[in-house]
């Protein structure tokens, strides 16, 4: 199956292990986050694949390309997320910095993904 379709692209696995990097690091986040910071970060975590995975099925190039134009909103919505999560101190520094450089590394290949679906379409 990792061969086949989106699992085949290398944004999909890498926005994938992001949505698993949050949800293993939210489960040390205070009880008291349970209905606040914590559903709101696996949610913009989860919303990049999942937007890739709906673009990937549509008919249209252009499309597709606006549902990575969500993903890279949730990706954003999720850096600010991993920001204040730092400064309530409830990720330490090596979390922050393992978060956001995956987060980096897939936003270039969202963005480069993009670039080449936009290609697609002026030829």
């Amino acid at each position: 199956m990792e061969n086949t379709g989106y699992h085949k692209l290398i944004v999909f696995q890498k926005s994938k292990q992001l949505v698993l990097l949050v949800y293993q690091i939210t489960q040390n986040f205070p009880k008291n986050e349970t209905f606040g910071l914590v559903p709101q970060m696996r949610r913009a975590a989860i919303s990049v694949p999942a937007n890739i995975v709906e673009g990937y099925s549509k008919s249209s190039t252009k499309d597709y390309i606006r549902f990575l134009d969500i993903s890279v909103g949730s990706l954003s919505e999720l850096e600010f997320y991993f920001e204040i999560s730092l400064e309530l101190k409830y990720l330490d520094q090596n979390n922050y910095n393992k978060t956001t450089e995956l987060s980096l590394e897939v936003r270039k290949l969202l963005r480069s993904f993009q670039k080449s679906l936009r290609q697609r379409v002026v030829d």
